[in-house]
């Protein structure tokens, strides 16, 4: 079986849509429709037809071009079945260990609630990538708006527990604001330092620092080191949680 393609469409100001398209069966998918316009450019570029629009969750940056694609290429539409009700056009609804098939390729359904209660991410696991939008960023994590802090924390955990190699596409460009703030909590991590270098010169020149992996963010990321001893002693949270570490991280971010 052919790999997959992957390209990274930038939407809106800072948001990413990855297409997904396999060279054998034609298929191609969207991960998230922030701008149809931008979308359907860049699949028109390709000579892509969009066949599955896999939505994450119901924030209108990640829903706002479904209405038009759909009706552009009458693609179906899988999304949280948790958030069924907020999400237009939906055609699938999907929960955890819910399967796809995608040209042959399979697809598995993690449930990553936290930013939003009923947020899902999309593992291509025999394509070792998962898209996992607004619950997991290069060196961050998103907002925890709906859900819980545990909640999150136990969400970012069933992503880093997946393969050290699987490459991980995420759905906006927070990356240098995140180095930021990651250098502040662990300034002696020498990976994170390096990492941080590089961005810079990523940015420089305009490039994407999206995607990422999972070795790279158990490297680098503190959001998902809680068990960091150097994080724990700045932090004040030496013989805490990880979950009670991993809260007070993302509170400090809230307001960096």
């Amino acid at each position: 079986m052919a790999p997959i393609e992957i390209y990274q469409v930038p939407c809106l100001e800072d948001n990413y849509c990855a297409l997904v398209h396999d060279p054998h069966s034609k298929v191609t998918a969207a991960i998230d429709a922030p701008d149809a316009k931008t979308i359907s450019a860049a699949l028109r570029e390709r000579n892509w037809t969009l066949t599955h629009l896999f939505c994450t969750h119901h924030h209108v940056d990640h829903t706002g071009g479904i209405l038009h694609l759909k009706r552009q290429f009458g693609c179906m539409v899988y999304g949280p079945k948790r958030e069924a009700t907020k999400i237009p056009e939906l055609d699938v609804e999907v929960s955890e260990g819910d399967r796809i098939d995608f040209g042959g390729h399979l697809v598995e359904i993690i449930e990553t609630p936290g930013h939003t209660i009923g947020h899902i991410a999309y593992h291509f696991p025999g394509d070792k990538v998962v898209f996992v939008a607004d619950t997991l960023f290069p060196l961050g994590c998103g907002r925890v708006f709906e859900g819980t802090m545990e909640q999150m924390w136990w969400s970012l955990s069933k992503l880093m527990a997946l393969p050290g190699d699987t490459v991980i596409y995420c759905g906006h460009e927070y990356t240098a604001a995140n180095a930021r703030f990651a250098l502040t909590v662990e300034p002696e991590n020498q990976a994170l330092q390096d990492r941080a270098q590089e961005i810079a010169r990523k940015r420089e020149r305009g490039e994407p620092t999206v995607p990422t992996t999972v070795t790279l963010e158990l490297e680098t990321n503190p959001f998902v080191r809680p068990n960091s001893p150097a994080i724990r002693a700045r932090l004040g949270l030496v013989g805490h949680s990880e979950a009670e570490v991993f809260a007070e991280l993302r509170r400090r971010k809230d307001s960096f």
